[in-house]
């Protein structure tokens, strides 16, 4: 869990700013998992959760994807922001970027989310800032497009066994 206060000067309201309290190690990275769904529903792509435990203190997770255009950035923003809220309570405590939209942050306080225009994201490569951090797989999904509890197998989580 990261040290960052929730009390950051934001645009949320003070309502907001209790619900994005910090929250504990599993509870942020199931929350990195429904950021990955709600942007997997959008058609997002190259979505990479970065598990920044320990290597910085204003997060436990960063995640990473890509968007074809400023309106398809837009729309992964609008519904990750949007899902976690109405799906499981949890609030944006910043959403910073999109009156351009190459570059969307979301601060959800142990989890950020930047969402690029695809085009955008290889002049920042923060998948390569974060080269040395472990990635957490996404898990599997049906048909429907929803996960499956048990995480995908990658070629690196396979060599360690």
């Amino acid at each position: 869990m990261s040290n960052r206060p929730s009390l950051a000067k934001t645009s949320a309201n003070t309502a907001d700013i209790a619900d994005a309290s910090p929250h504990d190690e599993n509870e942020s990275k199931q929350i990195a998992l429904w950021v990955a769904q709600a942007a997997i529903d959008k058609k997002a792509v190259a979505i990479e959760i970065i598990d920044v435990r320990g290597k910085v203190d204003y997060t436990d997770f960063v995640v990473v994807m890509s968007g074809m255009s400023d309106r398809h950035v837009k729309a992964v923003a609008d519904a990750i922001e949007g899902d976690l809220h109405k799906s499981h309570g949890v609030r944006a405590l910043a959403v910073e970027g999109l009156p351009s939209a190459q570059w969307v942050l979301v601060d959800l306080v142990d989890v950020v989310v930047h969402v690029f225009m695809d085009s955008v994201r290889s002049e920042y490569d923060l998948g390569g800032l974060w080269m040395d951090a472990p990635r957490v797989p996404l898990p599997k999904m049906d048909a429907t497009g929803a996960f499956i509890s048990e995480p995908l197998r990658t070629e690196a989580s396979e060599s360690d066994e």
